[in-house]
C-alpha cells in the first residue's frame, strides 16, 4: 500500500510527521534565477550559511549515496568515498539522482527518499543545535536537530564538506 502524503505535504513533512520528529517549517519566495538555491535559502530566511544544507547525490563506485553539506561550501568527493568505505566517487547524474528520490534538483531533501540510499552527513552539523535542510522542494526547508537528521536517514557522521 502505497504511502499518502498529507494535503500540502512532501515525502519528507510526512516522514517526519511519521516519525514524531520536532521540526519547523520554514517556506520561502524561491527565485527560478538564483544562482544557489541553498545560499538563496540562507540569505531570505536569515540564517548563517554553516546552518543551511544542501543535499547532493553521488555515486561511489556506482551505487548512488546521499551527502549532506553546507551550502557555504562543496563536497569532498574523496572524504565521502572513504565514509562509505568506497574507492571512486562522482556526482550523479542529474536525472538519475530525480528518479532514485522522487525530487527535483534545488529540492531534494535527505528525508523520505523513494528508497533509502547511503547517506553522510558532514561532521559540522553536529557543531549547531538544529540544522536547516531541503523539505522536499525548492522554497522550504525544514529545521531539525542534527541528532534527529542522522537517525532518520541512517547516517554515517563525517568530514565529508570542505570550504570554498
Amino acid at each position: 500500500m502505497a504511502k499518502k502524503k498529507a494535503a500540502g505535504g512532501t515525502p519528507a513533512t510526512v516522514a517526519l510527521a511519521a516519525a514524531g520528529v520536532e521540526h519547523t517549517l520554514h517556506p520561502y519566495d524561491h527565485d527560478p534565477r538564483a544562482a544557489s538555491y541553498g545560499l538563496e535559502a540562507a540569505e531570505l530566511l536569515g540564517v548563517d550559511a554553516e546552518r543551511v544544507f544542501k543535499t547532493l547525490m553521488a555515486t561511489v563506485d556506482g551505487r548512488l549515496t546521499v551527502a549532506v553539506v553546507p551550502v557555504s561550501g562543496q563536497l569532498d568527493l574523496k572524504a565521502l568515498a572513504r565514509a562509505v568505505g568506497g574507492s571512486k566517487a562522482a556526482m550523479a547524474d542529474v536525472a538519475a539522482a530525480e528518479r532514485a528520490t522522487g525530487y527535483v534538483v534545488g529540492g531534494i531533501s535527505p528525508l523520505g527518499q523513494k528508497r533509502q540510499h547511503p547517506t553522510v552527513v558532514d561532521a559540522s552539523a553536529l557543531e549547531h543545535p538544529t540544522v536547516y535542510v531541503s523539505g522536499g522542494r525548492r522554497g522550504l526547508d525544514v529545521e531539525l536537530s542534527p541528532d534527529a537528521l542522522v537517525r532518520l536517514t541512517d547516517a554515517v557522521v563525517a568530514p565529508v564538506g570542505r570550504d570554498t
